[in-house]
C-alpha cells in the first residue's frame, strides 16, 4: 500500500520467509489472500507479481477512492484526538521533507501514513477496509510519480494538499477537510492518467 514494491516485480514465498525472518507456510497464506484481493497474480511457476497496470484499471480504482476517501475524512474529522492530530501533522511535515529530498519512497510512505492516520481515526473498520483493498492494488504504481515533474519531486507539493488537510482537521472543518482530500486524490488522477506509463489494455 506504500508503494514500497514495484509494478512487475516478482516475489516468491521462500525469499519472502527468508527475508521476514519466518516459514514459508504463513507466506503463502498471505500470498494467497492477496491474490483473493486483487494485489496479486500468480504466475506458471507459483510466484507471484504484481499485475500491470492499465489506464481503464487506475482510473477505476481512482474513482473508488474518489469516492471513499474523503468521505472518511469528513467522519475523522468529528472524532479526531489532539495525539492523532500531532501524528497526522508530523506524517504530512515527513512527507513535504521527503518530496524536497527527492525520496520517492518516504513521500510514499508516509503519504500512506498521513493518510491512513486520518481514516483510522474515524473509527469505521468497513470503510478502511474498502480503502485498504483499494490502495493494494493502486499503492506500487504512485511510484510513476517518481521521475515525472522533469525529474524534480518537489514539483508534486504543486498538487499536494496535505498542510492545508490538516489544518481544516485542526479546525474540525470536516466538510473542507474532505473537499481538500477529493482534491488531493482527483489531481494526482489527472497528473498520472496524463504522464504514467500504462501497460496495454
Amino acid at each position: 500500500m506504500a508503494g514500497q514494491i514495484k509494478p512487475g516485480q516478482k516475489l516468491t514465498s521462500r525469499k519472502l520467509a527468508k527475508e521476514l525472518g519466518t516459514s514459508d507456510m504463513p507466506v503463502r497464506a498471505a500470498l494467497a489472500k492477496l491474490q483473493a484481493l486483487r494485489a496479486l497474480e500468480q504466475l506458471p511457476n507459483g510466484s507471484h507479481v504484481l499485475p500491470p497496470m492499465t489506464k481503464e484499471r487506475f482510473a477505476d480504482l481512482m474513482q473508488s477512492r474518489i469516492i471513499c476517501e474523503p468521505a472518511l475524512t469528513e467522519i475523522a474529522a468529528r472524532h479526531i484526538k489532539p495525539a492523532d492530530l500531532r501524528a497526522i501533522r508530523k506524517e504530512a511535515a515527513a512527507l513535504t521533507q521527503s518530496a524536497q529530498d527527492q525520496d520517492i519512497d518516504g513521500y510514499l510512505l508516509h503519504n500512506y501514513e498521513f493518510k491512513f492516520s486520518i481514516y483510522r481515526a474515524a473509527g469505521s473498520d468497513s470503510m478502511l477496509f474498502l480503502i485498504e483493498t483499494v490502495w493494494l492494488q493502486v499503492g506500487p504504481f504512485l511510484r510513476q510519480f517518481g521521475g515525472r515533474f522533469g525529474g524534480n519531486l518537489s514539483g508534486i507539493l504543486e498538487i499536494d494538499y496535505h498542510e492545508e488537510i490538516v489544518e481544516a482537521l485542526a479546525r474540525g472543518d470536516g466538510k473542507v477537510a474532505a473537499e481538500l482530500m477529493y482534491k488531493d486524490i482527483s489531481e494526482g488522477l489527472a497528473f498520472l492518467t496524463q504522464n504514467a506509463d500504462f501497460a496495454d489494455g
